[in-house]
């Protein structure tokens, strides 16, 4: 490419990222469809004179001529970008009340974000919508299972399969592949056996070998979380050896127990956008408790609290000291370090109870540490995960 063209390739690049003919003196002009892009970007991004520079929205209200725009980034951009854009749009644009049009429902790229848009929305969709919502949320649900569900059931079954282990079994429990296997240095020549100085069993099955509780913020700071939840949750409660139960909380409790076989419904379940009493909620958890030293409890809150902080902070230290493994996730989701309570989360990390922000991805081997009795801390300063203290620990 000579360097006329390469000037050329630069100036196109800066026209379309500044979004103006003349902004800053640059004289460049695009057609084709370098023009149909700008004029896609524009509707989003474009400073409006009106509003002194700053950037606005060129939407309007019109949901045809939404449902032309989002035809357009899809036509123009990949798929990552086009989530992005829809994102910048509901938030720019309020475009919620127009996604209670399947219309336009149906022409939006399914992501995680418009899935917990589509919860906030449930109780205000008119019937006609709710069909098309449950599709788009159906979608994506599938989507997130078929990435998530197999790498969780491994890490957790391989987990419980490791707690299982007896090593003072009575005579019909001893695992003979197992204690051989690592007795063989014990091997007496002169005898020609082994003499175990190790014995190996299969362990006591029981109906459910831990008990798993998520109890999961539902206000609006934490939606995706809530989706991510929802399927984990789901997939957990498919595991025979786990007890798991799914409580979703804002100013009131929810027990979302019984809809865990379908992961839709356990979305459609919640009531994304009230407020927070983390206390309300551990009061309710400390009712499920039946095995203390058994029971893995993860909440997903940014620590936020509305209601009592002290008796909240309370019954979390007395839960700690009963011998209830307890997890704060700050968030749940692919969007990186969210803003939290500090002071709330230097207190759950003074009773030994780590607090940071997960991925969906490392959510599998935070629940076999959990369930292994393992130090989380530990674990996510090897994964490079930062604590609610801001130190790798």
């Amino acid at each position: 490419m000579s360097d006329q063209a390469q000037l050329e390739e630069r100036l196109r690049r800066w026209r379309l990222l500044l979004g103006s003919q003349d902004r800053e003196g640059m004289q460049h002009t695009l057609a084709g469809e370098d023009a149909a892009i700008d004029a896609t970007l524009s509707a989003l991004y474009n400073p409006r004179e009106d509003d002194g520079g700053e950037r606005g929205a060129d939407l309007g209200g019109s949901s045809p001529k939404v449902a032309r725009w989002l035809g357009d980034i899809r036509k123009y951009f990949p798929t990552s970008v086009v989530t992005i854009m829809q994102k910048d749009a509901l938030e720019k644009l309020n475009l919620k009340r127009m996604l209670l049009e399947p219309e336009l429902l149906s022409s939006m790229v399914p992501d995680v974000n418009l899935v917990a848009t589509l919860a906030a929305l449930g109780s205000a969709m008119p019937n006609k919508t709710k069909e098309t919502a449950r599709m788009v949320v159906r979608q994506v649900v599938d989507q997130l299972m078929a990435r998530l569900a197999n790498p969780t059931r491994q890490s957790i079954m391989g987990a419980l399969n490791r707690s299982m282990k007896n090593f003072r079994p009575r005579h019909n429990e001893i695992n003979w592949a197992r204690t051989i296997q690592i007795n063989l240095k014990h091997y007496q020549p002169n005898l020609k056996t082994i003499i175990p100085q190790r014995l190996v069993g299969y362990g006591h099955k029981r109906s459910s070998l831990k008990d798993v509780i998520l109890l999961v913020d539902q206000s609006g700071s934490m939606a995706t979380s809530v989706v991510y939840s929802s399927i984990f949750a789901a997939v957990l409660a498919s595991l025979p050896s786990l007890s798991t139960r799914m409580v979703v909380f804002d100013t009131s409790v929810v027990d979302l127990t019984e809809k865990l076989a379908d992961p839709v419904e356990v979305i459609f379940g919640t009531q994304l956008g009230g407020g927070t009493d983390i206390n309300r909620a551990m009061a309710y958890a400390q009712t499920l408790v039946r095995r203390p030293t058994d029971t893995v409890l993860i909440l997903i809150s940014d620590l936020f609290e509305g209601g009592n902080a002290q008796e909240m902070l309370k019954r979390v230290y007395t839960l700690v000291n009963t011998g209830v493994k307890v997890v704060a996730l700050l968030a749940l989701s692919d969007q990186g370090a969210p803003a939290f309570d500090h002071r709330h989360a230097a207190q759950f990390c003074e009773m030994g109870i780590p607090a940071f922000a997960c991925t969906p991805d490392k959510f599998p081997e935070l629940m076999a540490v959990a369930i292994n009795k393992g130090d989380v801390s530990a674990w996510a300063a090897g994964e490079g995960i930062v604590t609610a203290r801001g130190e790798k620990k």
